[in-house]
């Protein structure tokens, strides 16, 4: 990088600012999601941004301690602590126990962004194995005297926070405003519930027991519980979405800095809406697009990843087909370029000095608060530019791809997929087409079968199923770190009587 120095858009300061982290490694808390749904695109769109910014923070020789959390219990469908638990209502919808529901769109939601090639984080706490964090915290809070009990729950008194509004700019006589408004029991009407009673009516699946009576956690306080269990306080650097800003990281900082008395975090980086004409992607409505969408329509996910670096990260991005499939168009180019390019050097390979010389645009742009247009603008100059050796060009676009995660180095139609497991282990999947959904669920089942015979040490069921799939074309290789890898012909997609042949009793 020839010393160069990050740069980050902070929210708190609305100012790019000099990174300058306090850890090593380099604390980074990402808000992760609640499992009552599938993610949509958008959702997705900051894990990518989120991403980038950990596989910058590595390229310029940091290292990284990741946390994403799983909310798997307390998210309202309102901000103001009203209506029901996202996850008892997708319960309900889905006609199943909120256990079954949270243990199966955690993995969906793992899948995902392993297909998005999107590295996963140290730690994947679920707010449902840290209540005990969550109620030693709103102790503390009740013990400082910023709480208060209602009829319904233990809320946290904003007034007794005087920087309450400071983070996200909120307009005080609005808000004053808004207090009009029936409010229940709230004193403010940004005051936010820290634990909510079970209600009277009807019966809760998740409930436990506190000092205040039995009920369950708000939102908020999961994320400040689990980010301070795992992450030395004051956090380097804490993500999410835009739409966080105003309520959810303003009650995190507030109860986070009121309990401890030190600051929360130190850089907080946010991440815009994917939009359509009539506004942002959202789980209800018409434009609900999730991975599995892309999958029905034959695009592949890095081509959506190559999409996500049309607009900065800060900016909103407007989604199309059309505009999709320009990208998916565009990374076919990129690879099929980069593969005309020699993998070796007919004289001395280039040396470190050469390489970072010929990248400097490249992370120049990723220095200036991760400007991904313009980054792989400088790549495109890069791999074109016929002045620079050809070797040499290669060797850049496969160190840039450290932080794209394009997989550059791939032929242009060659997609890869990756599915989780029955136990949660990742297998990768090397197509020349892309697998439909319902060859690629079967497809896990038997993986995982094997995958179990293995660790049972049954060696003969394990290579019977080596040998089915092998019949077929299909080539497993058990990597050196516990992963699978399976390359794919594409007959496999097509061929019925070679599915049947693979699935057979």
């Amino acid at each position: 990088m020839l010393g160069k120095k990050l740069h980050f858009y902070n929210t708190a300061h609305r100012s790019k600012e000099r990174f300058e982290p306090l850890h090593d490694p380099v604390s980074l808390y990402c808000c992760g999601p609640t499992v009552y749904n599938y993610a949509h695109i958008g959702n997705l769109r900051t894990y990518v941004f989120e991403d980038v910014l950990k596989r910058t923070l590595n390229a310029f020789g940091y290292n990284v301690k990741h946390v994403i959390n799983i909310t798997d219990v307390g998210h309202l469908t309102s901000d103001e602590d009203t209506g029901e638990d996202k996850m008892e209502k997708g319960a309900k919808r889905e006609g199943k126990s909120v256990w079954d529901i949270a243990e199966h769109f955690t993995r969906t939601f793992i899948q995902d962004i392993a297909s998005l090639n999107i590295l996963p984080p140290d730690r994947w706490p679920k707010a449902t194995d840290h209540i005990p964090q969550m109620i030693e915290l709103v102790k503390k809070l009740e013990e400082r005297g910023f709480t208060y009990t209602t009829s319904d729950g233990i809320y946290f008194d904003t007034e007794k926070f005087p920087s309450y509004t400071a983070f996200a700019g909120l307009d005080a006589e609005n808000l004053r405003a808004g207090e009009r408004v029936d409010m229940g029991e709230k004193r403010s009407v940004t005051d936010f519930a820290l634990w909510k009673f079970s209600p009277g009516e009807g019966k809760r699946q998740m409930e436990w027991e506190s000092p205040w009576g039995r009920g369950f956690p708000g939102w908020h306080i999961e994320c400040s519980a689990m980010s301070l269990a795992y992450l030395p306080q004051p956090i380097d650097i804490h993500c999410g979405g835009a739409d966080h800003i105003r309520v959810h990281h303003t009650n995190e900082i507030a109860q986070s800095e009121a309990a401890t008395g030190k600051p929360f975090v130190r850089y907080w980086l946010h991440g815009e809406f994917l939009v359509f004409e009539k506004g942002k992607m959202a789980k209800s409505g018409d434009h609900f697009i999730t991975m599995a969408t892309l999958r029905q329509k034959g695009v592949a996910p890095l081509a959506y990843r190559m999409f996500c670096y049309t607009a900065h990260y800060r900016t909103p991005l407007s989604f199309s087909w059309e505009a999709l499939a320009s990208s998916a168009q565009s990374l076919a180019n990129l690879r099929r370029l980069i593969g005309s390019l020699p993998s070796q050097s007919k004289a001395s390979p280039p040396t470190t000095l050469q390489v970072a010389g010929a990248l400097d645009p490249f992370y120049t742009a990723l220095a200036d608060d991760l400007n991904m247009p313009r980054a792989m603008a400088a790549l495109w100059d890069i791999v074109r530019d016929d002045t620079l050796d050809a070797h040499l060009r290669r060797v850049c676009a496969e160190q840039a791809d450290n932080v794209l995660g394009l997989e550059l180095g791939r032929p242009p139609t060659e997609t890869v997929q990756t599915v989780v497991g029955a136990e949660g282990e990742a297998m990768r999947l090397e197509c020349a087409t892309y697998v439909p959904i319902d060859l690629c669920n079967r497809l896990t089942a038997l993986l995982s079968e094997r995958r179990r015979a293995r660790r049972e040490k049954d060696y003969a069921t394990a290579d019977r199923i080596r040998q089915k799939l092998g019949a077929a074309g299909i080539t497993v290789k058990d990597q050196p770190d516990g992963s699978t890898t399976v390359s794919i012909p594409a007959g496999v997609c097509t061929d019925s009587d070679r599915e049947t042949l693979i699935f057979m009793e």
